[in-house]
């Protein structure tokens, strides 16, 4: 299993040196297998030739010798002038002859094996050589770890009548045969060696290769986003499996695309039309009192009333502060509509924050800063309204606090500038963090619920981002970052 999770390119790299190791274990086996029966089959060939050339010999003895040509007389016939030893000289090889029944009749050498066991063939060797169809007997056997082979075969007259049975023993005498091989192996592992070293480079190397397309294809991949222009896949020189992969997510972009416009069209048009509920929602509110207000001045209008200069008054507080009301709801959708314009001013952060903050007369707000100067580019307008926005939020989580204080920190990253307002208010609840930047959504009982929704679009507008930290009954901070200069 741990196999499977590898890479691609790491598993063809394995496979092709496994590849080559097991090709080369191979032919060294059938290598050293081969050898093997060559020699086998060289000592059963030199051993028949060795046997020809005797049987020759010994026809030649029998068709000169003075003797009549039977069984009995064969010890007579070769050991006169001691032909016998003559041919053990010549072939350098022992001879034994024994007669049909498996009684030693001669041979040429008492020091060859001695063995009571020489004396007589064993019967079930006779029957065999009975039942060939050759009329010869080849036996392999091996003591003290030497291999031996015996030949066993007729003497015939010159009638083919069996006289005697020829037996020679052959010692396979393999030491210079296996100096041979493992001079042989040794040169063969040094250029194994040398291929499995180029294997290896080439194996590197063609796997790179190999997969280098597939990783450029993987790398597009993973960068693929709904909410963002995807890049196209050109590869040159690619197999034909590879460019109907490019093919087929070259495709896949050209629908996504056509999706995402699609989606962010139908989102735009939800959104607007839930937004303009909202504000049809929230300017009735006002307008029904405003009409109350109306009718019941104009049902109880009386001119000669003593207190009618204090009832207009009042009459007029109530629609002014509706339409107030009304102004603040226009207010709050028209600067969440409006995508704050990109500028190139540099401003110091720090400073700007500051200002932000003199408009309020909280004495629990605390500003620190860890520089009196940090630079980035921002519009002095959104950054005032992006503090504002959250101290704003901040104030009104600490209606239930005991001890309330804010805290609004301005610090200097790596690579970015960290505007954070910590409140010790009620918190968000678990249920509501994932609605907090969403417009409208808001747990107050007034407003529209855009401050935050605005907030984030400003901040995203300008390669920034904002998160928070919230837990319930002990507070809540927000933390903007965006580019420094």
């Amino acid at each position: 299993m741990r196999l499977l999770k590898l890479s691609l390119r790491t598993r063809i790299f394995i496979s092709m040196i496994l590849l080559v190791l097991g090709a080369s274990i191979l032919i060294f086996g059938v290598t050293v297998y081969q050898y093997k029966q060559e020699a086998e089959n060289y000592h059963e060939e030199r051993l028949e030739r060795k046997e020809q050339a005797i049987r020759e010999n010994i026809k030649f003895v029998l068709a000169n010798t003075t003797y009549v040509v039977e069984t009995d007389n064969i010890p007579m016939i070769f050991k006169d002038r001691d032909k016998i030893f003559e041919m053990e000289q010549v072939h350098e090889m022992q001879i034994k002859i024994y007669d049909l029944e498996g009684k030693l009749l001669i041979k040429s050498d008492e020091s060859f094996l001695k063995d009571s066991r020489d004396n007589k063939i064993s019967p079930q060797i006779v029957d065999k050589l009975a039942a060939s169809t050759d009329k010869r007997y080849l036996k392999k056997t091996e003591v003290n770890g030497q291999k031996y082979q015996s030949s066993y075969t007729y003497i015939t007259d010159g009638k083919f009548k069996p006289l005697a049975i020829l037996y020679l023993p052959y010692l396979q005498d393999d030491s210079l045969l296996n100096r041979d091989l493992q001079n042989f192996l040794m040169r063969l592992g040094e250029v194994y060696l040398f291929m499995l070293f180029i294997a290896i480079t080439l194996s590197f190397f063609l796997s790179k290769y190999i997969t280098k397309s597939l990783k450029i294809i993987s790398e597009k991949i993973n960068q693929t986003r709904l909410d963002k222009r995807n890049q196209k896949i050109e590869l040159s020189n690619a197999t034909e499996e590879i460019y109907a992969l490019v093919s087929a997510y070259n495709s896949m972009i050209d629908e996504l695309e056509e999706s995402a416009v699609k989606l962010a069209t139908g989102e735009r048009e939800q959104a607007w039309r839930e937004m303009a509920k909202q504000v049809a929602h929230e300017i009735k509110n006002p307008l029904t009192p405003m009409r109350l207000s109306v009718q019941s001045f104009e049902r109880n209008f009386d001119p000669e009333d003593p207190e009618i200069y204090e009832k207009v008054k009042e009459y007029s507080n109530t629609l002014i502060n509706q339409i107030d009301t009304m102004s603040s709801i226009a207010s709050a959708f028209s600067n969440f509509a409006k995508m704050p314009a990109q500028q190139s001013e540099v401003l110091n952060v720090p400073k700007i924050v500051k200002l932000a903050l003199d408009i309020f007369n909280e004495k629990y707000i605390e500003f620190k800063t860890e520089k009196e100067e940090i630079l980035a580019k921002f519009d002095r307008t959104q950054l005032i309204r992006v503090v504002t926005n959250l101290v704003k939020n901040a104030t009104q989580a600490l209606d239930a606090a005991e001890n309330p204080h804010i805290l609004v920190n301005v610090e200097e990253e790596e690579t970015t500038v960290c505007v954070s307002v910590y409140d010790n208010g009620s918190g968000i609840s678990e249920e509501n963090k994932d609605k907090v930047f969403e417009p409208k959504f808001t747990t107050k009982s007034s407003g529209m619920g855009l401050g935050l929704a605005m907030v984030k679009n400003i901040v995203e507008t300008y390669g920034g981002s904002i998160n928070f930290e919230s837990k319930e009954g002990k507070g809540t901070i927000f933390n903007v970052r965006f580019p420094k200069n």
